[in-house]
């Protein structure tokens, strides 16, 4: 290997020669902050607080994507019930717009 005679070129090796360790230390520091080791660890020094509930034994089932949702209970809106809902938004609409020109807000 050789040697560099410039200073500024040792002091260049060292600072190479010491940034991987720090940078490979300092991602481990963030690997370790995800693990669930943290849990078991005091308040005090960064564990879970008091009042935190306690994990579930079991983990619970993913959601079937392929299943069926089961049939509904309520029944659709027939079309005459859906006009008369469109009618009863409508005039509250207009009942708000007339309310806002009489207080002088925008619509």
């Amino acid at each position: 290997m050789l040697t560099p005679r410039n200073s500024a070129l040792k002091v260049r090796c060292k600072l190479q020669s010491f940034l991987g360790p720090a940078l490979a230390c300092a991602g481990s520091v963030f690997l370790v902050a995800c693990s669930t080791v943290l849990s078991e660890v005091p308040t005090q020094v960064g564990g879970l607080p008091a009042g935190t509930p306690q994990r579930p034994a079991v983990t619970p089932e993913y959601p079937a994507v392929h299943e069926m949702p089961p049939p509904r209970t309520a029944a659709v809106l027939t079309e005459e019930e859906k006009k008369k809902v469109e009618a009863e938004l409508a005039a509250m609409r207009a009942e708000q717009a007339r309310r806002a020109k009489a207080t002088g807000l925008p619509e």
